[in-house]
């Protein structure tokens, strides 16, 4: 955790309770928050928030304020939405305390005095009343209750929300910078060129910012600068046809919750732009009543026959729109488009009616694939699906528009709502991660992304040999050898790469014909298997992992990062078989008992035509020469890892560079993985962090409380139902002369978790709010080197938990319980994405009241009386065994490939993980027994019950 960010003092103008008492602490003690240096990422900014209003909250009484301010389109709704989602306080947006002007960025427009009214009652611990502003109407409307005690937490969300009026109220200020406002500042500027300077484009599209909004977020104590734009990895995927008799559909859409919304949605070609310049070139804005909506490009990626569009949609002014249009950008299409929807489960059903075609469409859409495609053959569709935009339906028919020519504009009055429409399946234009070298730029932090020479266009995929005169037909297997993708210039991050990924598989498919066969290598934790899924859900293809191809005789080393572990002859064959057309089997490896379990068939049809290996040597020499597209994946918890460490030997008094750590932590990576990597067609940096994304929390809630097995199965839908059992074996490890108050903190340790055979790691505590824990939705997997590495550069095993989980989920909810070792019963864990499920869930088993955030470690070390305790914290019958698990890791992690073998049969590790396995299986059977000893003892009680009634 960053206790260095989050234990320090307020700056002026904050809220510092601290001096309304006397100090009974040390200075070190009385402060929570300082102004930070340099700004940080989103994620990691969303993390600091979140522990810093916990750790206000316990350290004051009363109400905790936090003002969240920004330009338009910087992000600092999302933020304050996904901060509340966790911490579920109360969101004051700015916007409602607008008045009935048209401009909501104008300052003067803003009721300063209603809010600051509203921020005194709320810190009195009164009831307040906030107005409600209806956009569509251009008026407030009306107002709605807060009641103060709901949280104890609100934020002010609005692009003022840091003005000097608001900041003594604020307990924590956060400034929120980069989205579409320096996105659209870097493609304005490549757009015109060099011929205004920066504080022109900004004074021209945001007017305001430089003279009432910048010198505000200086005085925030976080400042986060948000690199997001439009992001592939949460996809939308739509399905469109052509509704010939709307009038048919209407009682689907007669039902009380089918929305109408009215848009009008324009397209701003640049001031340099030619005749024939790409729609991909051009700004889109869409009007929903006085709010605008700004998208870069027309972006989207066509695959059979869906659309696949990202997020790629802010909120701008009004003023930023007349701003581009003074500067020489042309409306050169306008429509409207009306359109009525409904929810179907996670789907959602609409008829749009575009004015300029005259014509009423069918659109579904959802964030899953299959799902989007099974609904449409439920529901019967079997329209002709349609995968042009509305904007390309336009100009197929009107023309684009010459230079001097007025814009299309709408015909008739019918409105119309929008979705952002993506280009074809060529390659897509989109701004770039602006966010370079930041120490590099003069410009100040609030603006200097905008200095990035990067031109906001990706490059395209060619191929390094354009003569085809030597390749035969296309198609046949000489153009395919002959033909080899030319790598990418540089590399990027893991949204950009995902979307080049997706075009590099569609180009090769509209040049070389199917199969596309597609690596995807990298390091241990670096992503490839998340960004292997990702890509095969757009292009709707299978996922091969190379560890189906373990040889059993290896794996029982826990050597899965050793090449030799990998049976070559079989890959090759199915490679080549799926590159002939033929149907092939694929192994399917069970890491836990370290076999083959089966084969599964597998066959490349016309229809799909892709197909991704992806594993830690899928782009080694061996393997790589059969495949059509190399892709390279770092970073990811490989590069987290790294600097987990540095900072821990920093904390001791010890300084190692990353490459001293990299050497002993992943010993095989620089040796026999990266040269691979550099050959790559795509090199992909993974900088995302999974366990600081709010993207991928997964909301858990545990209870020690005893349920029925009758009562699981009732809350899980019996349609989807399923079961499975875990064994897995956590082993806490931590540098000797780290800062621990005479005791073990989760914090100060990382966690190694063995579990069917992998090895997984867990560097950062999760977040803890109320009754709740969030944490990461998966685990990352990582070698017995790495481990091994661990313990070399000093770290000592310092706690050890063993336990057997049964696990029964749905698809939606996901029931853990869990036999641990040295605990007298199981504990429960309802786990899953939808915080307001896992709740209901909880109340369903009545477990309400019964909840607890503490870890196993915490669990298990508060049960041991001191003296049953070693140096360490763990329990003395414990510490002999783990001392042999922790020999036997360094022995098989510490040898090389050719010693792992030899050293198998004189290492104990076999021995050690058979003996506990025993013993978690004999816990395995005692569950089983009591069980059903438990069912059978409540139906002999139901049916005397009832035996006794009928007598009655």
């Amino acid at each position: 955790m960053d206790d260095e960010v989050v234990q320090r003092v307020f700056q002026e103008g904050g809220r510092d309770y601290f001096q309304q008492q006397p100090s009974t602490s040390t200075s070190s003690s009385s402060s929570i928050l300082q102004s930070l240096p340099l700004h940080v990422s989103f994620d990691h900014g969303y993390y600091l928030l979140v522990k810093s209003i916990q750790e206000l909250r316990e350290k004051k009484e009363g109400l905790v304020t936090v003002g969240i301010g920004g330009p338009s389109g910087s992000g600092k709704t999302s933020l304050a939405e996904k901060v509340a989602s966790v911490i579920g306080c109360t969101v004051i947006p700015m916007e409602n305390y607008r008045g009935g002007t048209d401009e909501g960025t104008d300052l003067d427009s803003i009721d300063f005095d209603a809010l600051i009214r509203n921020l005194e009652d709320l810190t009195e611990g009164k009831d307040t009343k906030i107005p409600v502003f209806d956009f569509h109407q251009k008026k407030r409307v009306g107002s709605k209750a807060i009641k103060s005690a709901m949280s104890g937490v609100v934020i002010v969300d609005g692009t003022y929300a840091l003005h000097a009026k608001l900041r003594s109220l604020l307990d924590i200020r956060v400034a929120v910078v980069g989205g579409v406002h320096f996105s659209l500042l870097s493609k304005v500027r490549y757009d015109i060129g060099d011929s205004c300077s920066l504080d022109y484009l900004i004074d021209s599209i945001f007017p305001l910012f430089r003279k009432h909004i910048e010198p505000d977020l200086h005085h925030a104590q976080i400042r986060i600068n948000n690199s997001f734009v439009s992001s592939f990895r949460e996809a939308i995927y739509k399905l469109k046809c052509r509704s010939e008799s709307p009038d048919g559909q209407s009682t689907f859409f007669l039902k009380d919750e089918a929305q109408t919304d009215n848009f009008i949605e324009m397209y701003l070609r640049p001031p340099s732009a030619n005749e024939e310049a790409r729609i991909n070139d051009w700004i889109k804005v869409r009007q929903s009543g006085i709010r605008y909506y700004l998208s870069l490009g027309d972006q989207r990626i066509v695959d059979k026959n869906f659309i696949i569009r990202p997020k790629a949609e802010f909120e701008v002014g009004r003023m930023t729109l007349g701003g581009l249009l003074a500067l020489g950008y042309n409306v050169v299409v306008s429509y409207k488009r009306a359109s009525t929807s409904v929810n179907i489960g996670s789907l959602s059903l609409s008829l749009e009616t575009i004015d300029t075609l005259g014509e009423t469409f069918l659109v579904l859409r959802g964030t899953d694939r299959k799902t989007v495609g099974a609904e449409a053959l439920r529901m019967g569709i079997t329209g002709q699906w349609l995968t042009k935009s509305y904007l390309e339906m336009i100009l197929e028919r009107k023309g684009v528009p010459r230079l001097n020519t007025p814009p299309l504009v709408s015909a008739t009055s019918v409105s119309h709502n929008q979705e952002k429409d993506i280009a074809a399946p060529k390659p897509i234009r989109t701004t770039p991660n602006l966010v370079s070298r930041l120490e590099d730029l003069a410009q100040p932090w609030t603006r200097s992304p905008t200095k990035s020479k990067m031109e906001p266009v990706l490059p395209t995929w060619h191929f390094a040999s354009s003569d085809r005169s030597h390749g035969g037909l296309v198609g046949s297997s000489a153009f395919r050898d002959t033909m080899k993708l030319a790598p990418m210039p540089d590399s990027y991050d893991l949204d950009r790469g995902l979307l080049l990924a997706v075009q590099g598989i569609q180009f090769l498919l509209e040049n070389k014909s199917v199969p596309v066969i597609v690596g995807i290598g990298g390091p241990s934790g670096s992503g490839k298997t998340s960004l292997a899924h990702k890509t095969a859900n757009i292009v709707g293809c299978e996922v091969v992992s190379l560890e189906s191809y373990f040889k059993p005789e290896q794996v029982k080393d826990f050597k899965y990062d050793d090449f030799n572990s990998l049976d070559l002859p079989l890959l090759s064959k199915n490679i080549g078989d799926i590159k002939h057309g033929r149907k092939t089997k694929i192994p399917v490896f069970n890491l836990e008992t370290g076999s083959r379990s089966c084969f599964k068939e597998l066959e490349i049809s016309e229809d799909c035509g892709v197909i991704i290996f992806e594993g830690v040597y899928a782009l080694h020499p061996e393997i790589r020469k059969s495949l059509d597209l190399w892709i390279a994946v770092v970073g990811g918890v490989h590069s987290h890892l790294i600097s987990r460490v540095q900072r821990d030997k920093s904390r001791v008094g010890c300084f190692m560079s990353q490459n001293e750590i990299m050497m002993t932590v992943f010993p095989i990576f620089q040796q026999h993985i990266e040269p691979h990597l550099v050959h790559a067609h795509l090199k992909i940096r993974n900088d995302f962090d999974p366990v600081l994304s709010p993207e991928s929390s997964l909301f858990v809630l545990k209870s020690n409380k005893q349920v029925a097995y009758q009562d699981i199965l009732n809350i899980l839908d019996s349609a989807k139902f399923c079961s499975s059992v875990q064994n897995f074996i956590d082993i806490y490890l931590r540098l000797p002369g780290t800062p621990a108050n005479g005791h073990i903190a989760e914090s100060d340790c990382v966690r190694v978790r063995i579990c069917e055979g992998r090895f997984a790691l867990l560097i950062r505590e999760p977040i803890r709010e109320g009754n709740f824990i969030i944490q990461p939705k998966v685990d990352f997997d990582i070698s017995i080197s790495t481990v091994s590495g661990l313990l070399n550069l000093g770290y000592q095993a310092v706690a050890y938990i063993e336990a057997s989980a049964l696990i029964y989920q749905d698809g939606k909810i996901l029931i853990e319980v869990d036999h641990l070792q040295d605990a007298p019963s199981p504990y429960l864990q309802i786990k899953g994405v939808n915080k307001e499920a896992v709740a209901a869930a909880g109340s369903a088993l009545k477990l309400d009241g019964s909840y607890t955030t503490k870890s196993y470690l915490q669990i298990i070390l508060e049960r041991l009386p001191l003296v049953e305790r070693s140096y360490s914290g763990i329990h003395t019958h414990q510490a002999a065994r783990l001392q042999e698990l922790v020999e036997s890791i360094q022995s098989q992690g510490g040898s090389t490939p050719s010693e792992s073998s030899q050293s198998r049969e004189v290492s104990p590790m076999d021995g050690i993980i058979e003996d506990m396995q025993c013993r978690i299986r004999r816990l395995e059977r005692w569950h089983t027994i009591n069980t059903v000893l438990w069912t059978f003892l409540m139906s002999a009680l139901i049916g005397y019950s009832l035996y006794q009634r009928k007598r009655q």
